[in-house]
């Protein structure tokens, strides 16, 4: 039977198709479904984005830039106090980059994820203070860290906060708070990543720079587009707007890429430059430079992002290699026990909820995130301790996770995030409590809905539309990732004429179609298991692909979902 809930997108109005006559209708349907939806819209999507915000249009820029330009002019020296996935060092090299560049001196701090956990804390701070710090700019992190950023106050630090996550109830009482999503902020795209947020200080201070210069040996500024990207796609923002924008340009540089620890990276993990792409950065490049910071220390991460030196980078590049290979092997460990804890409890409870004294804080949110997708249900998987337990949540659109939470902020100690993901620290003694409260918010917001994912389909289709044509425009859309999705098609009544078992412990399912005297292959990864449900007329949802064999191009039909046609 089917997985999924199938749901069309509507049309587009018929003059927006006749405004782009040599354009695939499919391709403006396509466009339409991501939001563009005026021919302007369209026309920039196509070219590869938005032409970027004024920096300065952020809350507190103006504030932020005065405060680091007389920093760098009176040779303070300034923190740069990072958070430890690919967002947050990412953030944490430009910021670094640029201070640097303008000829002040910066100093990186990334806390440690197994004894300090995310985000600003007291002790890191008083740290600073006591090494000669005035100054301290986050990465990523710091816009719920209220206490925090008043005890930085009381101990004489300056405090600027970049982030892009989910506010709380209080803005914390810093010199600068630049977060988008902040009520009062006028910068018209609230979605950047962190990195994002980080870059537009990067290019405020350049702006500055250009007007009234502090750096006079500055000959060229750096670009930090790469960065940016890696961030922005890694760190599951939507990839439209102006993240479209920065995550195009920053591809093509990765597909050039200048770092040193960038070309050690891809030559690590078999990557060949000119073939980077948002898969590429979120299952390849993104997982390396996160496995430090899960299971060691994401310096490592930074080194290498910062490394100008091709044997050093090299050598950094193997080693979070074999971090990575490490957290795949924890993870798959840790996902079977919090599986089969998860079933337990599963024909009860809306809300997944486990732990174990022996799961690594490091490799949580990547098993809450696979509970998520095999039970479609939020997830919060933790580290327990005696007397004190954290962990990660990850949720469906249907449940918003961190304004859940927000409803428990009394049983917690510490958390943040934002709909689909949050981190969250407790009292142990508070988790039945914690459990039972989230239990009844799901209970509520959740009733009457029937809990499996929805597939949004761009549009339906006769097989002989999905042309090599429109998989060469399909490809000008990327990259795909959140908000911009690889498009989905639904053909209904295919003929199938053949289909096998096929790949490893025949995991795989194969079938030969036929549509109008001509035939089609499709592919359904991991659906070997459903091959009891095909009959001869099938109606298919699935993303085309160009396929190359020997000098032939072909339509390749990557299967997400089927099901018998009616009266098949």
């Amino acid at each position: 039977m089917s997985f999924s809930r199938w749901a069309v997108a509507p049309p587009p109005p018929p003059s927006l198709l006749k405004a782009f006559p040599n354009i695939p209708p499919l391709v403006i349907k396509i466009l339409y479904n991501r939001g563009a939806q005026t021919p302007s819209q369209i026309e920039a999507f196509i070219k590869g984005g938005e032409e970027p915000f004024n920096p300065f249009k952020l809350k507190d820029m103006d504030k932020a830039v005065t405060r680091i330009r007389k920093a760098i002019k009176g040779r303070e020296p300034i923190a740069i106090y990072g958070d430890f996935d690919v967002d947050g060092v990412a953030a944490t090299a430009i910021l670094l980059e640029t201070i640097k560049a303008l000829g002040g001196n910066a100093i990186p701090y990334i806390p440690d994820r197994l004894y300090e956990g995310y985000g600003l804390n007291k002790p890191a701070l008083r740290s600073l203070a006591r090494k000669g710090i005035k100054l301290v700019i986050t990465a990523d992190c710091g816009i719920r860290s209220v206490e925090e950023a008043r005890f930085a106050r009381q101990i004489g630090l300056d405090l600027i906060i970049t982030d892009h996550h989910s506010l709380g109830p209080e803005i914390p009482p810093a010199l600068a708070v630049i977060n988008p999503k902040r009520e009062d902020c006028p910068y018209p795209f609230k979605d950047l990543a962190g990195v994002g947020v980080a870059f537009k200080l990067s290019q405020a201070l350049f702006m500055a720079n250009r007007r009234v210069p502090i750096a006079p040996g500055l000959k060229e500024e750096p670009n930090f587009y790469d960065l940016v990207a890696l961030g922005t796609i890694a760190d599951v923002v939507p990839l439209i707007g102006e993240n479209r924008t920065l995550a195009v340009r920053g591809l093509q540089l990765l597909n050039s890429p200048a770092r040193p620890g960038l070309k050690a990276l891809m030559q690590v993990a078999g990557i060949t430059p000119g073939t980077v792409d948002s898969y590429a950065i979120s299952f390849i490049l993104g997982p390396r430079l996160n496995a430090p910071g899960r299971l060691a220390t994401a310096m490592l991460s930074l080194d290498l992002l910062t490394s100008r030196e091709e044997a050093l980078a090299l050598e950094l590049a193997r080693e979070l290699d074999r971090w990575n290979r490490q957290r795949q092997k924890l993870m798959n460990e840790h996902l079977e026990k919090a599986r089969l804890k998860a079933l337990e409890t599963l024909e009860k409870n809306l809300v997944i909820m486990v732990g174990d004294e022996g799961f690594a804080p490091g490799v949580v949110g990547l098993v809450a995130s696979k509970l998520t997708e095999e039970f479609y249900r939020p997830a919060i998987v933790l580290e327990l301790s005696p007397e004190r337990s954290r962990g990660s949540a990850r949720s469906i659109p249907e449940f918003d996770i961190t304004k859940a939470l927000d409803q428990c902020a009394d049983l917690l100690q510490r958390y943040g995030g934002h709909a689909a993901a949050a981190g969250l620290t407790l009292e142990t003694r508070n988790l039945p409590a914690l459990q039972a409260r989230l239990e009844e918010i799901a209970q509520e917001s959740l009733k009457g809905l029937d809990l499996i994912p929805t597939l949004t389909i761009d549009a339906e289709a006769p097989l002989d539309q999905i042309t090599p044509e429109l998989c060469r425009y399909i490809s000008k859309l990327e990259p795909f990732g959140y908000a911009n999705p690889e498009p989905l098609f639904l053909t209904r009544r295919v003929q199938v004429r053949d289909y096998r078992l096929v790949g490893e412990d025949s995991k795989h399912l194969r079938l030969t179609l036929s549509w109008a005297s001509k035939n089609w292959v499709a592919i359904g990864f991991r659906m070997g298991p459903r091959a009891g449900e095909i009959r001869e007329f099938m109606d298919l949802v699935y993303t085309p692909k160009l396929d190359y064999w020997g000098n032939q191009e072909s339509v390749q039909l990557l299967l997400r979902d089927f099901r018998p046609s009616l009266g098949a």
